[in-house]
This record gives C-alpha cells, structure tokens and sequence, in this order.
C-alpha cells in the first residue's frame, strides 16, 4: 500500500491522562498467547448456512409468486372481472363492452352467461358497465373489479373540462380509499391521422397520468387491432389487488334463487351461484351477504363450470341448463364443527342469585324499601353521587329530614342512589346519553334529530332543523365545548353525571365504572392482537382441510339458510343492477362488539356530521348499519376527548357497536339522504381497532365572569344561579381564559355568585371556565343491516 493511502488515526488527548492508565489497555506479549482466536471453520459454517437461508428464502417467494400467477391466469383461476368505468358522461361505454365481448367470445355473442371464455387469449372474463352518476354501484363493483378500465375520449379535449368531470373525479377518490386493483386508460374517440393520434394521446395521457398509478399503462380503444393488443397484454399482466381482498374468500353471484322454506314462517333459503375467489370456502363458517347480513350455510353444490375454457368435443353437445344443474360434488356442514351464528350476547339477570327468597324475606325488603325512601343522608362537603352510593347507613354521615342541612353538604334521596351503576331513571333525565330536560338555553343537549322523523315534518320544519344542524356546527368551530347552566334547573342536577378532573391525560377513570346495558350485550377481548394471530392461523389450518372446504376458483351453488323473504326478494332486485357479493367470516366476526375506526370527512361532503347519527358504514366486503360518536386521537392519554361534529381536513376517531372485523380493512361511511331512497359517501377511513374500554369523555365548559377583581381574588357571576351549585362544585378547579387557575372558596349571595382564588391577578376583561367530564358510549343502532326491517 502507498505511504498516501495509509490509514492514520487520530492520536489520543493524553494531556491529563497518568501513565499507567495510558497504557492500561495493552496485553503482553505472553496473555496473547492464552487469548482463544476463533475457528475459521466455524466462520465458514456460519457463512454458509446464511447464505442457505437466504437462497431458501428465494426460492419461497418465487414460488409463492409462481403459484399466485398459475391461480390467477390459469385454466382453473376464475373469470376476470373487467368493470369499464367512463371518466366523463359523454363516454359510449355499451359500443366498448359490445367489441370486447365480440373479441373474446367465439361466436360474437357474450350474452348467454355473464363470463365469456376465449380459446385465442386463453383467457375468461366478465365485462362489467358501471352506471354513471350511480356511486353506490360504482363501488360495489370496484369491490370486485380485477381489472378496472377508465375510459375517456379524446374529443372532450376541448371542452372547458377535458377528461374527467366531477362524478369521475368523486369516484376515483373513492376506489382510491377502497384500494386500487390492476389499472389500465383506455383513450376512445382518437383522430384517424397518425401524427394528430399520438399527439391527442400523448396531451390525454400528460392530464391525467396525476390521478393514476405511475404503473397505470395508456391504451388507445377505438379499432379491433387496438383492443386485441389491450387484451394480449391484459392477459399476460400479473394482476394487483388490495390485500383486504386476500384475506377472506368471496363469490359475485352469477345467479340469485328463492328456495321456499316451510318449516320457519317468514324465511327461506337463498341460492347463490358463482365462482369461488381468493381463497377457499368452508361449509362451516360463517358468510356475509353485503347489506344483507350474516348467515349459516346449509350446503354447497359444487357444479359443472358453465364456461370452461378448454371445451372437449362431448361437451359441445351438453346445453348450457345442463351444465349450470349438473351438481358435481356437495358439502354438507358438521353441526360439531359449524361456527354458530352468534350475535349478542344474553346476559341472565338472575345467575348472581344463589337461592330463591322466601315470601318473608320478600315482603321484609319491600318494608326496608319503603323505610329508606323516607329517610334522607346527609354527605359531606363535594361528595358525588357516585361516592354517595358507596356509603353505608351505619356511616359518620347524620340522617335528618331536614331541609335546612343542605346549604352543608349534598342530600340525596337513597332511592334515587339504588341502581346507580346502570344510570338512574328520574325526572331528570331525557336519555341515556343526557340527562334533565331538553331545554332551548342548553345548547349541548344532543336530543334526536328531527330528521329521523322525516315522514312526520313539512318541509319548512325540515330546512329548520337543517339550520339548527349548521348553526350548531358554526357555534362548535367557535366555541367548543361551551355550555350555559340553565336557569330554571339547578346545575347540580342538570349536570349530575359529570365530574371535574385534576388532569385530563394523568387523572384516573375507571373503564369498568357505571357501563351502560348495551356492555352486557358485546364481546371483548383479553388481548385482540393475540386472537387475531390465533385466527388467522386456524383461517390457514382450515383451508387444508379438502373434505370441508371448496377450493378457489370453483364454481359452486351456496344454499344459504334462514334468510328473510323481504331480505331475499331485495336482493333478486339487487343483482340486475349490481353486483351481489358474498364473503365468508373468520371466527368472532358475527359478535357485536366496540369498533374504532380513523375516520376523515370527504372533501365533496359539505353538510355537517353530527355525532350519533345514522350511517351506512361499507367495510371491505361487508355493509351495517351504525350511530357513531366522533373523539380525537392522543398519543399521550389514556382518556380521549369526545368530538360533537366531524371536522374536515383532519383524522377523527369513529366508534360505534358494530360486528368484530380483523383489520386491515378500508372504510366507506355513507350519509342517508333526506328522501331515503339514497345514500351519498360522507367520509372515508380504515379499520383501526376493537377495544370496548377505550375511553371517550365529553367536556363541558361552565363560563362566568369578573364582577369585582381584587388581587389574586374575584368575585364571579352567572356560572351558576344559586348557591347551592356553588357548594356542589366547590371541589372543582376553575381556570380562565388569560391562563389564570384558581379554587372556589365560598358562595356570595343567593344569586349564584362566589369567590375564587386565583394563582395570579385576574384581567377585569377575563372569562371564568370550569371542566366537567362525562363518559360517552355510541348508540345502539336501530337495525343493523341495511336492507332488514328494524
């Protein structure tokens, strides 16, 4: 090596270093020796078997990719789906899907079975139309789609909006939030001179080629030639789906049949026919029909493939009725094995109870009743109802039918006390969520929206309650959480289940405390990462089992028990003007349960969201019913903050009761209009996770303000109005709005005014707040499918 090249190191700073430790770290010349140098063959087997590993590991992902590519494009892989999408209205996409369906069937006619199989590509494929102007079935087809084909046409270049229009522009956003299958641009309507043809091109694809992936390829679509090249080169492309697709098999019905069942009145059972995609069935699980619900299945027939792609001579004498009857195999469920259709759970009220009173016990608790309504405890100072219920008769606290004794501590009726972990049901409560009365000065009661009684309104009262709606949602932009204490109410009732907090993020709240009756109804989990592992396992140990399930890629008849008459009759509408489509559910999937979801609201979406209000939410392949309550999304905090409206430009947190899904998942909330009859899409989001004890708290902010100012003191008016509520809150801590945190010492007056201590001097312009905190939950929805009666 040249003396330039050598390495040199920079030199120690020795400055204040001894000499012994200098030269500490040296080793003789005779402890070299013992020190043990290692094996070079151990170097070398070390080596060698990562470089095994690695070449393994190789050779698993080509042939996981070998497979996948033979179960997609062989003889055996299901027909493709092909959805031509138009960007704009003035796309003629019925002469498009005429010459596809004229190239890839034999004889120039497509009609007679909706997958159309050519022996030149060697390819099968289903070419969907999807409407324009029509979202919802837009949708559902993309849900399906393996291939979606944008078609746009070059003579709109000249208009003001050259290639996509506004519906296009709003349905792409949505297939983008859905996952984006294998993309293609077919460009119609092109010059017939070969230099204007590639400019007209080249100027299409330069607008567009923003909306799309950068592997979306650019496919001129007007000549035959054009569109055998399309479709040599679809047929070789490897296709990319979402990963929510591969999780869990499903079926586009080809068929819809009604199978009267006499044995339960108002059911039946519904065949559906189709080919089996992405992964294999079991008879034993659970499906879900997309608006529909969750069902059992009772068997599965699998049938002759009605459009095989290498036709034997002895089957062209077969008719087509042959083929789709002719039953092949059939599966018939194990009832030991078939996962239950299992929904809510049922608690029993009574299985605390040991032995059944007798007539004396009985009648000697109802006198003890009767004696404990008369009597009335006297609590100390800021005592809450929630203490209350924990203290005993034979406590320090005085019993006394005095009235008087109430300006010293909070008196409560014990019968008032007696259920007080499920809610108490007096005359001052509207809701499970609200409690007093629905009072005009109260801004932040969330009573039922009129809208919900749309066939009892006018249409004066509906725009009223449609400005009421907005108004609110201007006033929560500016003023968030700010409530006025009513008048003809006392505070200390009206807000009886809120409490005061020392800290939001580091205060404890107990998530089991005072759960509504809803609880006893869902299922939770220990720990809901472990059971997703544990399913996702049993979902693969289930697939090898041959003699249980259907492999992907037959085409089967499902026989889908208990299905309602109304649910089945909808259903066979459904399917001429979209896709029906079927999936099958993992283990838990039926249970109800908390679900959360990152929720963001639609750029298109201008109305406001109001919390608990009804919703269609489309996650992947499976659509309910729910109400959800919004919440912000803190890293630092074990409690969140409950969110009145859906704010756009920002990730809010939807929870709801709602059938368990394992995530990942994409999802589509959708807002029902005020005719009823259709739905437009809201806001978009995702699966985030399952967790019943996650903690949501609403806040309310009580104001006041200055009426004199001495120092560190005040005195504060119209927070409350007597002073009873002031005594009540005392506890509390009060802050203002300049940065001021103080107490509440004493009540001045009868008005409701009081004193409060301040840790500094108080601005005669600054406005008093206290924080009062209540637990939401969301609202139990009505129905839980779209297209079932409530």
């Amino acid at each position: 090596m040249g003396n330039s090249r050598a390495q040199v190191n920079k030199a120690h700073k020795t400055r204040f270093a001894s000499k012994s430790s200098r030269n500490v770290h040296k080793i003789s010349s005779k402890d070299k020796s013992k020190i043990a140098k290692p094996d070079r063959n151990l170097i070398k087997g070390a080596r060698a078997a990562r470089l095994q590993r690695n070449k393994m590991m190789r050779e698993q992902k080509r042939a996981a990719l070998l497979q996948e590519k033979r179960a997609s494009s062989g003889s055996n892989s299901p027909p493709r789906v092909i959805v031509l999408f138009g960007l704009s209205e003035s796309v003629d996409l019925s002469a498009l899907e005429q010459d596809l369906l004229k190239l890839l069937s034999a004889d120039g006619n497509g009609v007679l079975f909706p997958a159309v199989a050519s022996s030149e590509y060697k390819l099968r494929a289903t070419v969907l139309k999807a409407p324009h102007g029509d979202v919802l079935t837009c949708m559902e087809m993309a849900k399906v789609a393996d291939l979606i084909a944008f078609v746009t046409s070059a003579s709109s270049s000249n208009e003001e909006d050259c290639h996509i229009d506004a519906f296009g522009s709003h349905c792409l956003s949505v297939f983008r939030a859905l996952g984006l299958p294998s993309t293609a641009v077919l460009i119609r309507d092109l010059p017939s001179e070969l230099k204007k043809k590639n400019d007209s091109k080249k100027a299409c694809a330069s607008s567009l080629a923003s909306e799309f992936p950068e592997d979306c390829k650019f496919y001129p679509a007007d000549t035959k030639d054009e569109l055998h090249k399309f479709l040599w080169l679809f047929k070789e492309q490897r296709l990319s789906v979402p990963h929510w697709r591969n999780q869990r098999p499903y079926l586009m019905a080809q068929k819809v049949d009604i199978l009267a069942d006499n044995s339960i009145s108002g059911k039946c059972t519904l065949l559906l026919s189709g080919y089996i995609r992405a992964r294999s069935l079991s008879v034993n699980q659970l499906v879900h029909i997309t608006g529909a619900g969750d069902f059992q299945l009772s068997k599965i027939e699998v049938l002759k493939d009605p459009c095989p792609l290498n036709v034997r001579k002895g089957d062209l004498m077969d008719s087509d009725d042959m083929n789709e009857t002719q039953v092949v195999s059939c599966l018939i469920p194990d009832p030991m094995k078939q996962e239950p259709l299992l929904v809510e759970n049922v608690p029993d009220p009574l299985a605390g109870e040991q032995t059944w009173p007798t007539e004396a016990e009985m009648a000697e608790a109802e006198r003890n009743h009767e004696e404990r309504k008369l009597k009335r405890k006297t609590l100390p100072k800021g005592t809450s109802e929630y203490q209350a219920a924990w203290i005993v008769e034979d406590s320090d606290a005085d019993v006394s039918e005095s009235e008087n004794e109430e300006d010293d501590g909070m008196v409560l009726d014990e019968g008032e006390n007696a259920f007080n972990s499920q809610g108490r049901m007096d005359e001052f409560e509207l809701d499970d969520d609200q409690a007093s009365l629905s009072l005009e000065s109260d801004e932040e009661t969330e009573t039922h929206s009129m809208m919900m009684d749309g066939d009892n309104l006018t249409k004066e009262q509906i725009e009223d309650e449609i400005r009421k709606i907005k108004e609110a949602h201007a006033e929560d932009e500016e003023f968030p959480d700010e409530v006025d204490t009513p008048l003809d109410v006392p505070a200390r009732k009206r807000f009886a289940k809120y409490r005061g907090l020392k800290s939001f993020r580091t205060s404890s709240w107990d998530p089991k405390e005072s759960l509504p009756q809803e609880y006893a109804r869902i299922f939770a989990f220990d720990n809901f990462s472990r059971t997703q592992k544990h399913v996702l396992s049993r979902a693969r140990e289930m697939e090898q089992k041959i003699d249980e399930c259907i492999p992907a890629g037959s085409y089967a008849r499902l026989h889908i028990r208990e299905v309602p008459i109304g649910v089945a009759n909808k259903l066979n509408i459904v399917t001429k003007t979209m896709p029906v489509t079927l999936c099958g559910l993992m283990q838990h999937e039926s249970k109800i349960s908390v679900l959360h979801f990152s929720l963001k609201k639609h750029d298109s979406y201008t109305a406001p969201i109001k919390a608990k209000e009804e919703m269609i939410f489309n996650l992947g392949f499976r659509q309910f019913v729910a109400r959800p309550i919004f919440s912000s999304d803190s890293f630092n905090a074990d409690k969140q903050k409950m969110e009145r409206f859906l704010h756009a430009g920002r990730f809010s947190v939807a929870s709801i009761y709602a059938p368990i899904s394992f995530p990942p998942l994409p999802l589509i909330a959708l807002k029902i209009k005020d005719d009823a009859t259709s739905a437009t899409v809201a806001a978009v989001g995702s699966l985030r996770s399952i967790d019943p004890d996650r903690i949501i708290l609403k806040k309310i902010i009580l104001t006041g303000y200055p009426q004199r100012v001495s120092k560190l003191k005040a005195t504060v008016r119209y927070m409350f109005h007597n002073p009873e509520d002031v005594r009540w809150f005392k506890p509390v801590e009060v802050w203002s709005k300049c940065g001021r945190r103080g107490r509440v010492k004493e009540p001045v007056g009868t008005h409701g005014a009081m004193k409060c201590i301040f840790n500094g001097i108080l601005q005669q312009h600054d406005t008093v707040c206290m924080s009062l905190f209540k637990r939401t939950y969301p609202k139990w929805p009505e129905k839980w499918f779209p297209m079932t009666d409530a």
